[in-house]
């Protein structure tokens, strides 16, 4: 076990420093960048001539786009990074890391409670259109599932701002808490509620969403477990459906589930960038489409990385999983 999870560390090392060098060259080649950005309108009214902004970019270690000049930028950047500092953000004035460690928990607090939502709707829907194959039930959330999939996040997070919000105002429309309300100084439980109620509509949207498609996967291995020989075989013993489908079936089932739910770690962490700008949430998703927008590199490089490493921890974990889950699974190298 030691020897694979080491052998397993030492690959995914290797992918973070390939992963790091293209998002950097990526970064460093885009059309426009931070200064360029800023620096636009100033220059187009005589204000700032085209020394002046490369002067900012020598400052800003922007100004060499060659191959030779990019290395040497990664380098550097990754000198610093392996010391724990992701550099300082162009656009919030802030230590990267301290950026992330701020919006992060709150795009982490919603994509928890939808994926545990989805968990807890997609798993049960799966199971019993499976065990009810071809019934009035099977089809009806087939159909949800297909459609909610099928739905852009935009669109249907409009929906229900326009339904539930605009039209019943059940739910506020906008921001994580309302802006006529002062609430006094620290965390108290008035403003936990207003947060909470300002909320549900990004939660709603994620978990519809998503739970398609875990639904759809969820029928299809259990339709598959379920017409193995030793699903007859348990049942010709005897055993009550209701044991035959929750201790075997859906125990076998789990098997290819580990995979998919232990690849969702990141997007726990990355936040839904169009929900939460759709919806004036300022989590880490928003923040990180606002900073790549403005080419803001030192963001956009620490970001990206604190997902690179999500995702190969989820591999890590979903591989080890399989030993949770299945005794058979014995990992010998």
């Amino acid at each position: 076990m030691g020897k694979y999870i080491a052998k397993r560390i030492g690959l995914a090392v290797i992918i973070l420093i390939g992963v790091s060098l293209l998002i950097y060259m990526l970064s460093m080649l885009m059309p426009a960048d931070y200064i360029d950005n800023q620096t636009a309108a100033a220059v187009q009214n005589g204000s700032m001539t085209l020394e002046d902004v490369m002067r900012l970019k020598e400052l800003y270690g922007l100004a060499d786009k060659s191959f030779v000049g990019i290395l040497k930028g990664y380098f550097t950047w990754m000198t610093s990074a392996l010391s724990g500092d992701l550099g300082f953000s162009f656009l919030y004035g802030r230590p990267v890391t301290s950026v992330i460690g701020k919006y992060v928990w709150i795009s982490f607090t919603i994509s928890l409670i939808a994926y545990l939502l989805q968990i807890a709707i997609s798993i049960p829907m799966g199971i019993k259109a499976a065990v009810y194959q071809y019934s009035g039930y099977d089809y009806s959330v087939s159909v949800f599932a297909m459609a909610a999939t099928s739905l852009p996040s935009f669109f249907l997070a409009a929906l229900l701002m326009n339904v539930l919000s605009i039209q019943l105002g059940w739910f506020p429309l906008q921001g994580l808490t309302t802006a006529t309300r002062i609430f006094p100084a620290g965390f108290t439980f008035a403003k936990l509620v207003d947060m909470a109620w300002h909320l549900v509509l990004p939660i709603m949207t994620l978990t519809l969403l998503s739970i398609g498609g875990l639904m759809r996967y969820t029928r299809t291995n259990m339709l598959e477990v379920l017409n193995s020989d030793y699903i007859r075989t348990a049942r010709a013993k005897g055993l009550s459906e209701s044991v035959v489908i929750n201790k075997h079936a859906f125990r076998n089932t789990l098997i290819p589930l580990v995979t998919t739910l232990s690849g969702l770690l990141p997007g726990l962490f990355s936040g839904a960038m169009i929900t939460e700008t759709v919806f004036a949430i300022p989590g880490i998703g928003y923040m990180a489409l606002r900073a790549t927008q403005q080419g803001d590199i030192p963001f956009v490089m620490g970001y990206n990385m604190f997902l690179a490493i999500l995702t190969v921890t989820g591999m890590l974990i979903s591989d080890l999983m399989y030993v949770v889950v299945d005794p058979r699974v014995k990992i010998t190298k």
